[in-house]
């Protein structure tokens, strides 16, 4: 089997192995494949696997070898699943295997800016405390996580794991999830939580789902996380939140865009920790992935593929 692994690079800049993989095939990596070479570097593939490169019902129709498409990751929209479905060509994920690192990543954002830890730092490094007169001092507020609320929304495994971890800070949680019977209902989650954490999927329900007339649902000076999808965010409204004080902070590792443009509106504002898509992308997270990508092929050329999207 000729295996064409399209953009490994994200996944495994070199700190992993692809020897598992390797095993299973005639295996050609590459690191990053723009658009206009896709077909010509999958063209004898019978087995195609991709991070972020696209799929569509063109490339696919383009490609006479082609089997089994392995995704290296867990959303696959990369991928025209119909075009793939009318050749019966198996589409596969990676679900389930960022759970502790995204939760994890989740508090990060939220104890930066309840604690401004990165803050502080450079302002010692700059010298402040050196010419300080008092033993401390602080640059912005620091906020004590104990006792206040902290609403998820989507209450799916890293949904979860963020709760245990919010209650083990002497957090109450509130969730609202459709899958869940105890789910506390939007308006009444969005009133009564410190803290929103989003960790739902984004459907035609949730795109924009935090705009302004949600937001002037919120306690004045809620802090925001999001570590799920960019665009469940109505970034100007959020932007807006943040300037008037509404919103007293914002945590986020997606955006609408990613890379962003300049002029996103998240990168002017006040308050607001972005890091760069990096929650899932922990080193053991990332060996997770790798492991499931190797049994999902090996599944397939089993007979039995598992993890199957379309």
């Amino acid at each position: 089997m000729n295996i064409v692994i399209l953009d490994g690079y994200t996944l495994n800049p070199g700190d992993l192995s692809w020897a598992a993989m390797q095993a299973l095939g005639n295996c050609t990596i590459y690191d990053y494949t723009p658009d206009e070479l896709t077909i010509e570097r999958a063209c004898d593939a019978e087995i195609v696997i991709s991070n972020k490169t696209l799929l569509g019902a063109d490339v696919i129709a383009a490609l006479p070898k082609l089997q089994y498409i392995g995704l290296l990751s867990t959303g696959y929209n990369v991928v025209d699943l119909a075009a793939a479905r009318a050749r019966n060509i198996p589409v596969t994920n990676i679900p389930a295997y960022g759970t502790a690192s995204v939760a994890q990543h989740s508090f990060a954002l939220l104890l930066e800016l309840c604690a401004h830890a990165g803050k502080h730092s450079e302002s010692v490094h700059a010298g402040d405390w050196a010419k300080s007169r008092d033993f401390c001092y602080w640059k912005s507020p620091v906020t004590e996580l104990a006792g206040k609320t902290m609403g998820i929304i989507g209450y799916g495994a890293i949904g979860r794991a963020t709760a245990d971890i919010a209650r083990a800070f002497g957090m109450h949680v509130l969730h609202n999830d459709v899958t869940s019977a105890e789910s506390t209902p939007l308006d009444a989650l969005l009133a009564a939580s410190d803290v929103i954490s989003l960790h739902c999927p984004l459907t035609d329900e949730t795109q924009e789902l935090i705009n302004a007339v949600t937001i002037a649902k919120m306690k004045p000076g809620a802090l925001l996380i999001n570590t799920a999808r960019g665009p469940i965010l109505h970034e100007q409204d959020v932007a807006d939140a943040l300037a008037s004080g509404q919103l007293g902070g914002i945590g986020v590792d997606v955006l609408s865009a990613e890379p962003p443009a300049a002029d996103n509106p998240l990168l002017h504002a006040p308050n607001c920790v972005i890091t760069p898509h990096i929650a899932w992308a922990s080193h053991e997270a990332r060996g997770r992935l790798l492991a499931i990508a190797v049994d999902n092929v090996r599944a397939f050329l089993q007979g039995e593929p598992t993890n199957v999207v379309n």
